[in-house]
């Protein structure tokens, strides 16, 4: 059953089949901000080969791995089902049915009244072993974005583009680069991160790994709209940033060319490219949106929609009128 979890001037919505969180709503000066981002085809559109996660894509929900997996790509986090359990008034807590690893995974999603932001932890109890994991948030962009980081060691393209058709990546795989501004594009121009989309009908993914010596990390997404999407994390439990982007490059089912200005804002810790990070699941991490964070194993982090003077240390859409550098 899909529950509605809500705090003054804030609301979002679970899923439990994928554990979701969707509806993502924050209201700033008689505005809604809704930030997150839903694929524009119905169920039956869906191949039945293809992730099942693919049927109900959207909004916000845990990879455990990024990546393919025996579950299907994503893992059982995205595929499978989650149950609600107990939880005290403007918080959720899940439990994702069947393990990974052997650990036992508890989702924990919280609002407060007056914050904008929607605190997320995962916690992994038990099991062995590394593993890739990350929050998957889905940005709505239709009118492009610009976006700000933290300090970035790198950036680091996989190592082959997403799509083989030829025109389809606007970026060169596999590369390293310090600068964002001027990430090597496939054409042999450049690209600048800090701006979506990067070209016409194109699917990109490209990851930035925090300078070790940062302990906050953060991403600033800045719509043309007016509004700003903030997510903040603990960036030594979730030492990656990635970013995906879908902009019309797919043309079979059921992405047929129309999934456009989808952002992907994915922070965790795994395969980067040819030198992959692993975050290891017995660790705790931040993660904070204006929406809230993740943990995993125990980890957390947030997103969110910060109005002005919101919650530093959290993830959610924001209304503050402005700009992002880049």
């Amino acid at each position: 059953m899909i529950k509605t979890i809500s705090a003054s001037g804030i609301t979002f919505r679970f899923v439990p089949r994928g554990g979701v969180l969707e509806n993502f709503t924050v209201q700033d000066q008689g505005a809604e901000i809704t930030p997150l981002h839903r694929a524009p085809w119905a169920e039956t559109e869906v191949p039945a080969d293809a992730p099942p996660h693919q049927r109900w894509l959207g909004g916000d929900f845990l990879a455990a791995p990024m990546g393919p997996g025996p579950d299907g790509l994503h893992g059982r986090t995205a595929n499978g089902d989650w149950q609600v359990v107990a939880s005290p008034e403007g918080s959720l807590r899940a439990v994702l049915d069947g393990a990974v690893q052997g650990a036992t995974l508890v989702k924990e999603l919280s609002v407060t009244s007056g914050h904008p932001f929607v605190y997320q932890r995962h916690l992994f109890i038990g099991g062995n072993g590394a593993l890739p994991v990350s929050n998957h948030a889905m940005i709505s962009v239709p009118n492009g974005a610009k976006l700000s980081f933290s300090r970035k060691r790198w950036w680091e393209t996989l190592a082959a583009p997403m799509e083989v058709t030829e025109g389809r990546s606007a970026l060169a795989y596999p590369r390293r680069h310090e600068d964002a501004v001027e990430f090597p594009g496939a054409e042999g121009g450049t690209a600048n991160l800090h701006r979506y989309p990067w070209g016409d009908a194109h699917e990109d993914f490209v990851a930035g790994v925090e300078d070790p010596g940062s302990s906050l990390g953060w991403t600033a997404v800045v719509r043309p709209e007016g509004d700003l999407i903030l997510s903040l994390k603990n960036a030594r439990a979730l030492p990656l940033t990635m970013l995906w982007h879908s902009n019309g490059g797919r043309d079979y089912a059921p992405w047929n060319g129309r999934h456009k200005g989808c952002l992907g804002l994915e922070e965790g810790g795994g395969a980067a490219g040819p030198r992959p990070l692993v975050a290891r699941g017995a660790r705790p991490a931040d993660r904070r949106r204006s929406t809230r964070a993740s943990d995993a194993g125990p980890a957390g982090h947030g997103r969110g929609a910060p109005c002005a003077g919101g919650d530093p240390l959290a993830f959610g859409p924001t209304g503050r009128r402005g700009d992002a550098g880049g």
